[in-house]
Parts: C-alpha cells; structure tokens; sequence
C-alpha cells in the first residue's frame, strides 16, 4: 500500500478527537506499508539506524527476526493478522509501527482489542503521532474498538513501554524505548491500563534462613522433587511446559494460551541458550506440577554484534561469552504452578533451587520480569528474596 493509498482507504474513518485520516497528513512526513521484502528488512533494521551511538539498545538478531516476521514459518500467524508501516521524512526513514489483531485474544476475552508495536522513531512528535493514528485508523478498520501496545505482537511476546530504569540495557527478551516514546504516547491520547515491573536480585541477595525454612517445611509436606530440564528429551519437555504454562497462566490479565506450535517454534531457537541448571521442573509424586525457566543474559554478547553473526559476528559472541566471560546475569522469563498446588510456596522452591544453582557460577545476578502489578503474591515473594524493582514497563491503550 503507497501512502496515497493508505490516506484515500482511510480518509473517512472518524478518529478518537473528531478528526480524519486527511489530517494526519503532515507535508514531510509520509507513511508506507512495509509489505516487499525490501521494506521489511528495512523496519527490521531500522531501530539499529535510529539508536546508533545509544549505550543500551541492543539489536535482536537479524536472523530470528526475518523468521519471526515470516506469516509461513511463525505459527501465530495462525490466529492473527499483523501489518508493518514505515515513516519517512525529507527522503530518510524516521520510525516504524506494526498492528495486530490477534484473533485468540478477542475471542477469549471476548472484545475488540487491537494491538501496536514494534513503535520506534525518531525524537519527532509529529512522526510518532502519524504512525500511532495510521495504526489507529488501520485497527478501526479491521474492525477493532479499541487500541492497546506496545506488544509485538502479544502480551506473550516483548511488550510495554520502558518507563523507569533507562540506565542499563534490557534483558533479552525484554523492550528498549528512549524516554521521549511513552511521552508522545500520552500526548497522543494513550493511557496506562498496566505495568509489568521487573526486579533485580543479585548473589548478595541470598534468601534468608526463614526462606530456607519455608522452603525446606514445603517440600517434605507436598514431597516436592526438583529436576532440571532433560536436553535430550527436549521436545517433550516443552510440551509439558506448554501445558503448565497455559494452566497455570490462564486467569492472569490479558492472558492468552500459546499453542503446542508456538512454542515448539520459540523453544527452537531458546534451545541453543538454555542453560540446564536454570530451567527447572517441579515434580510431586512423578507429577509435573510447575516450571521455572531463567535464561543467560545473551543481550550482553548481542549488544555488540549489531544484530549480526557473520562472517565477524560470531568470534565476537565467543569473545564476549566464553573469553571474557561477559554473560554474568540471567533472566527469570516465566514460571508457573498449576492451580491446585498455588499458594503453597512452589514458587518460592523454584526461585530458591535457582539462585543455589548458580552458586559458583558465573551468574553474579538476575532480573525476575515481567510481573504484573496486580500480582501481589508474585511480588510478595520476589520481595522475600531480596529482589526489588528496578525496571517498569507500561501499557497503554485508547478508544479508537
């Protein structure tokens, strides 16, 4: 779709302050449809131009994205339909946005909710606030009645504004914006409707005898044995995972359950980081009851290698891991206890057994994200081991 397409298909769909599509027509700016192979390189790239000389962007690899990206490789696909745009500005790419309807979402929370992401631009409000009203006007026509993000795609994938801790880089996996984005999302007419927060713990914060105690008294009661994953069994393990995930997950907001073939597709490319000692199973008489799975920080080699792992990519990701043993922290990404054994301590095991596993390791410290701020038995329990937050994430939505 050229820009002149997307004003005409647009230009009589009513907007949220009474305005048309025809108004967001700013001379300079322009907005295109990435929808060539070209273009979609081009957004996929685009934020490593924008954040060039920034310390704490880190470009994903370029390869996962192009799969990620793909609608015949990546089965979510499956159960939504996505849309890439592209602002240019005097001749030069500025900033990019994608939509979603993610048609498992709305069906199960039985709404009309669409979703933005992968929103990055230049240090521009008028930029910003075209491509937010193309991905508004875009959602009304697929029908959607409302508009919420960032999540790219989901809320099962990275998502959220960064709000506070623009100090360091994120975790992998985790969203990167500059200040200046959520600013321009609540001048556009955004609002918060949830913030995940993420917490830091490090090897100074060990989990104090009471801790132990707890967690000692709950395994003897419930004869809880922990195990970690079997690598050699891979593919069964994230099947039961999947199933824990799902159960476990399925009353929390905006939740929707991941098929057996989304995940098989991430876990394919986890399996080369996933560290056995941190990806933990809980088991009650031969039951699978929960999981915990932490990941290496990979972000701390990626960080320098610009999205590339050829031809120089890969000795640098050696230099930064193995050499110079650069990957000292991990990620605590998801963890789930099935219904019938919550409020018992499971999770506290689980965060317990991992942090003993990385005693005398390299790991010097660890991020527990997202945790909703609703989830006041999660905090509770990162609060118990010392963890506090130091990142905060946001979503946001409006009427449309």
């Amino acid at each position: 779709m050229t820009p002149t397409e997307v004003n005409e298909a647009t230009a009589s769909v009513e907007v949220s302050d009474n305005s048309s599509m025809d108004s967001i027509s700013v001379e300079s700016v322009e907005v295109i449809e990435a929808n060539t192979d070209a273009l979609r390189r081009e957004f996929i790239r685009l934020p490593l131009k924008l954040y060039k000389g920034s310390p704490h962007y880190v470009q994903p690899l370029i390869s996962e994205r192009k799969e990620f990206f793909d609608t015949k490789l990546n089965p979510f696909f499956a159960s939504a339909r996505a849309r890439l745009f592209l602002a240019r500005k005097s001749g030069r790419t500025v900033g990019r946005i994608a939509t979603c309807v993610y048609f498992a979402h709305n069906e199960i929370h039985h709404d009309k909710t669409g979703f933005f992401g992968f929103l990055d631009c230049i240090e521009d409000y008028d930029v910003c606030a075209k491509l937010l009203k193309v991905a508004m006007i875009t959602l009304k026509q697929e029908g959607m009645d409302v508009m919420r993000g960032p999540a790219n795609f989901s809320l099962n994938h990275e998502c959220g504004f960064l709000v506070e801790g623009f100090d360091s880089p994120p975790m992998l996996m985790m969203t990167y914006n500059p200040p200046y984005l959520p600013e321009f999302a609540e001048k556009f007419g955004l609002k918060k409707v949830m913030d995940l927060l993420a917490f830091r713990m490090t090897n100074q914060n060990s989990p104090s005898e009471r801790v132990l105690r707890v967690v000692n008294i709950v395994k003897r009661k419930y004869k809880v044995k922990i195990r970690p994953i079997n690598m050699r069994r891979f593919d069964d393990e994230v099947d039961l995972i999947n199933d824990i995930y799902n159960k476990s997950w399925e009353a929390n907001w905006g939740f929707v359950p991941v098929s057996k073939s989304e995940f098989k597709f991430a876990g394919r490319n986890l399996k080369q980081i996933v560290d056995p000692k941190l990806a933990l199973i809980a088991m009650v008489d031969d039951k699978p009851i929960a999981f915990s799975l932490a990941l290496p920080n990979l972000n701390q080699a990626l960080i320098h290698l610009n999205g590339r792992l050829l031809p120089w990519g890969i000795m640098k990701l050696f230099w930064h891991t193995k050499i110079r043993d650069k990957v000292d922290s991990i990620r605590i990404l998801a963890m789930g206890v099935l219904p019938e054994y919550r409020n018992k301590g499971i999770d506290n095991i689980m965060h317990v057994q991992t942090f003993q596993n990385c005693i005398g390791t390299n790991y010097k410290w660890g991020e527990l994200s997202w945790i909703l701020e609703t989830n006041n038995l999660m905090i509770a329990v990162a609060e118990s081991l010392g963890a506090k937050v130091y990142k905060r994430y946001r979503l946001m939505e409006m009427p449309i």
